[in-house]
């Protein structure tokens, strides 16, 4: 029996090492594809902050502020609040120096922007950069707008929906050899339901356990009449495992 990741490579490739650790079979289908955006920032603004909600922005950009001929250098020495562990890990890998972290989602990250203004950490009304991706969840930038925030957003990256499962996916469906399935992210969540409707195996891919980083993932998986989500207490991969740890042990009760 298998654990099916869906998170996009190269996350999912740390995720199923994680857990072949704690004993588990994997199998991987990264539902959604990488694709970075070109990064031209015209602004003339003088930035005080970086705001980043995924490791995927900061892995978009990083080949120009490495560059040492990008204007764009300059924004390494800005500090850089990350949504959470993970981004901030991407973060300083990619060279800032001053990273600041979240509790794993972005109305948390959101507050801690905001808090930082109140502790004079950060700049009242600074300028904000935002790296974001394509299609957001929320509208952080006008959430930090409200709080009195100028905020500049700019796309670095998509990510683009794969229209088919692995072959080995598709059969271990079919033959009730996938005990639960991992969601990231809301977005996808439906590109998992999306690609099961078009690979056939829709019913039996919601029969089993969809364990799920926050509400809002879950959300999707309900709505689409799944019978067994279960939420990360937090959302990060140690809560997520936890949860799926509690769904195994629910099946075999």
């Amino acid at each position: 029996m298998s654990i099916l990741v869906t998170r996009p490579h190269p996350d999912n490739e740390a995720t199923a090492e994680n857990l072949r650790a704690r004993g588990h079979v994997v199998l991987l289908a990264p539902v959604l594809k990488f694709e970075p955006v070109a990064f031209h920032d015209e602004s003339e603004a003088g930035y005080g902050a970086v705001i980043v909600t995924s490791a995927n922005a900061i892995r978009a950009v990083a080949p120009q502020l490495q560059d040492p001929g990008s204007k764009n250098l300059g924004l390494l020495a800005l500090p850089l609040f990350a949504v959470g562990e993970h981004t901030a890990s991407a973060a300083r890998d990619a060279g800032f120096g001053e990273v600041i972290v979240a509790g794993g989602d972005a109305a948390a990250l959101r507050d801690k922007v905001v808090q930082s203004a109140r502790d004079k950490v950060l700049k009242k009304k600074s300028t904000l950069l935002y790296l974001a991706g394509a299609d957001l969840s929320r509208d952080l930038g006008g959430e930090l707008g409200a709080e009195g925030f100028n905020v500049v957003t700019q796309t670095t990256y998509r990510m683009a929906p794969v229209k088919h499962l692995p072959r080995e996916v598709c059969e271990g469906f079919a033959a009730h050899g996938v005990e639960a399935v991992l969601h990231y992210s809301r977005r996808s969540a439906r590109a998992f339901l999306d690609a099961t409707r078009d690979e056939g195996v829709e019913i039996s891919a919601l029969a089993i356990p969809q364990c799920c980083l926050s509400e809002t993932v879950a959300g999707v998986l309900r709505d689409a009449g799944a019978s067994q989500v279960l939420v990360a207490a937090t959302p990060d991969e140690n809560a997520l495992f936890d949860t799926l740890e509690r769904a195994l042990r629910t099946r075999l009760a």
